[in-house]
């Protein structure tokens, strides 16, 4: 795709497709819903057990599925038709979450729950994003996905900041409840609004009746292209910044704060990344390419600032510069998938999310152990730190990958 074909891209043009309104709208759903029920659970173990690190340790297990199965979950998105994986999905994850509603369930069976329901989040999350470049050919798809991923964001603002005031309102069975809900109606939205299409088999890489077979193919596919390899590496870096969300309800406790102020916290970032993804949409692709290594470093440096434990309103500004700088996975992202031939694009989507959601988990996971001895403020700073060091070292792989592409297209 050319630079001039994706300036041509306009938003109009890219609302006019009546299945992206019908994916747009579902994806608002699910992840205003999805980030609700995380306000919900970490208030709810935290209320039970009064510990910061066991709040960030189950915050940490919702990554854990897509650690130990994306690439495989993924891969019925290139074995079966989409549409019917994403309203399968969606219809399970509804009851999932509404079994998670049940007050009299011990905390050990909701975690059960909960990694179910993460499960069903990955070949949903294939099928959707390789439907995209589908209903959204050639030169909107860049735009499509800048216009998807900043209402994800946007959905994710409102999940988090009015989350600790509704579960204050209607209490922790409350919010799952409507969490479910999200996930009903994207269904119907999918179901109405998307069209049927067969499964996506063609090639030599079409899903061969194994499914270990599909999962090594989508790793070999990563691996052995260095442009995707230093795509997925930067992309993990967001296990460094995503810290703040499985710390948030303890760090507003530490400063002072309670629930309400934790749900506003967790806005800052994604509010953040809206706005940069909004101003990364203004740039020239070349220009994202260029600063993909020094955003990613951008994204971890405001969490050092943590250890000085300022109030809410700083708090909420760092994190929202740390969210506004992580919009590089955007352009990280489109190039990811142009990148990859649609038949292959569910096992692809496996990979990167694997990378990506184990990053996060053990980010998160590690951030809760070091919270025990340093607190949430300095576990955070040293996260910060950490990230912001290897950020650069990725970056620096992406550029050299950059120019190796390059001179190979020169003598191609």
């Amino acid at each position: 795709m050319s630079v001039a074909a994706v300036e041509r891209a306009r938003w109009r043009d890219v609302f006019g497709h009546a299945e992206f309104r019908a994916l747009f709208l579902a994806g608002v759903l699910s992840v205003a819903g999805d980030q609700l029920a995380r306000v919900a659970l970490s208030v709810l173990v935290f209320d039970r057990t009064s510990s910061a690190g066991l709040t960030a340790l189950t915050y940490a297990l919702t990554y854990v599925p897509d650690l130990l199965f994306g690439p495989l979950l993924a891969g019925f998105a290139d074995r079966y038709p989409r549409r019917t994986v994403m309203i399968v999905t969606d219809v399970a994850r509804a009851i999932l979450v509404a079994g998670m509603a049940i007050q009299a369930l011990p905390l050990l069976v909701v975690i059960l729950l909960l990694l179910a329901l993460q499960a069903f989040g990955s070949p949903f999350n294939g099928a959707r994003g390789a439907t995209l470049p589908a209903v959204l050919p050639g030169d909107h798809y860049v735009l499509g996905k800048a216009a998807n991923d900043m209402v994800v964001q946007f959905s994710q603002v409102l999940g988090f900041g009015f989350g600790g005031a509704v579960v204050v309102a209607v209490g922790t069975s409350g919010g799952l409840l409507l969490d479910a809900a999200t996930f009903v109606l994207s269904a119907l939205l999918i179901t109405f609004g998307v069209r049927r299409r067969p499964a996506p088999a063609s090639g030599t890489d079409a899903p061969s009746g194994s499914y270990l077979k599909d999962l090594t193919s989508g790793i070999a596919l990563v691996a052995r292209t260095p442009k995707l390899r230093t795509l997925v590496l930067l992309a993990t870096i967001a296990g460094f910044y995503v810290t703040v969300e499985g710390l948030a309800v303890p760090y507003a406790h530490e400063i002072g704060y309670g629930t309400t102020t934790a749900g506003v916290l967790l806005a800052a970032s994604p509010a953040g990344c809206v706005v940069g993804m909004w101003l990364i949409t203004l740039w020239s692709p070349e220009r994202r390419m260029k600063l993909l290594g020094p955003l990613a470093v951008a994204a971890c440096v405001p969490l050092a600032f943590c250890a000085l434990q300022p109030g809410p309103a700083v708090t909420f500004c760092l994190w929202a510069l740390s969210g506004a700088a992580s919009a590089y996975h955007l352009p990280t992202s489109a190039a990811f998938v142009q990148a990859v031939p649609d038949h292959q694009r569910g096992k692809a989507f496996g990979v990167a999310g694997t990378a990506l959601k184990g990053s996060q988990g053990l980010g998160i996971l590690l951030v809760g152990v070091l919270a025990e001895p340093f607190g949430p403020s300095g576990a955070l700073a040293v996260m910060g730190v950490t990230g912001a060091i290897l950020a650069a070292a990725a970056g620096a792989a992406w550029a050299r990958a950059r120019r190796i592409d390059d001179h190979s297209e020169n003598y191609s």
